[in-house]
């Protein structure tokens, strides 16, 4: 039975979870404290989109359940324990997490290059975010979030993607191979 077919337990799944949520909490606080020492502020969690690569390894590693749960709840505990991200942010970055979670799970079993399914699960999860913030803003009238945001977290965190999309097919290169 190769990997890709295994059915992993309920145990496995729970601490896959457990870890991508404290992978996901975690490492954006190293980010912002490095941001914090070097004058940068929240800069560098904003370019290496720390929060995101857990949320889609969990997924391709685990399945779509471990994705999806950790995608949604990582950013609630992160936002419990650090205030981060802000209120505003809050939803959309859940639904966002929680989008590249489950498409990358989905894709866990796919036969297609890893780098392809982490392309996938970044355009889905960026794409349901953009649709929640412009339903935000034009359909209940939201003026907390500008919808130039859209646009300007996709700028800003063009060298955490291109990271994502050479270091999370590694890693799963590395674990199913080990």
């Amino acid at each position: 039975m190769t990997y890709a077919k295994q059915k992993l337990s309920i145990k496995t799944q729970t601490l896959a979870a457990i870890g991508a949520v404290a992978a996901a909490v975690i490492l954006p606080q190293l980010f912002h404290l490095m941001g914090a020492i070097s004058g940068t502020g929240t800069a560098l969690g904003e370019t290496f989109l720390p929060m995101h690569l857990p949320i889609i390894l969990a997924g391709l590693l685990a399945g779509p359940y471990v994705g999806a749960v950790s995608g949604l709840l990582a950013p609630l505990l992160s936002f419990m324990l650090t205030g981060m991200p802000s209120a505003a942010m809050l939803p959309f970055m859940m639904i966002e997490l929680c989008v590249y979670g489950l498409t990358s799970g989905l894709l866990r079993n796919v036969k297609m290059p890893t780098v392809a399914k982490v392309a996938i699960a970044q355009i889905s999860g960026r794409g349901v975010r953009a649709v929640a913030i412009l339903l935000a803003v034009y359909a209940f009238g939201n003026n907390a979030i500008p919808v130039a945001i859209i646009w300007n977290s996709i700028a800003a965190g063009v060298f955490g993607i291109v990271l994502q999309l050479v270091f999370i097919p590694l890693v799963v290169y590395r674990v199913k191979n080990r």
